[in-house]
């Protein structure tokens, strides 16, 4: 059997190239979330993360998609995957 997925509207915003909302920032307060520097970035920046979820530590790289889910959960996702299943609310 096949399925489609849902049209959901998830909040989202790309490491290393948009500004961090206040959602990740809360995350990376209470530690559920680690900044951590990218050597690929240059000059320290922290563009890279570890996001603790429920299934263990998951890394977000330079350039990944952060994603907060419908049920507030916060994951990383790779550019490729994100444009293939997500487009823009209107």
């Amino acid at each position: 059997m096949k399925y489609m997925k849902l049209p959901v509207e998830i909040e989202a915003f790309r490491i290393g190239f948009d500004s961090a909302p206040d959602w990740f920032t809360d995350r990376v307060t209470d530690k559920t979330i680690t900044l951590l520097p990218d050597s690929e970035a240059g000059h320290g920046h922290e563009t890279m993360c570890d996001i603790h979820t429920l299934e263990g530590v998951m890394r977000g790289d330079h350039g990944d998609y952060i994603i907060k889910g419908v049920k507030g959960e916060i994951y990383p996702c790779k550019p490729d995957i994100f444009e293939k299943t997500y487009e823009p609310a209107v």
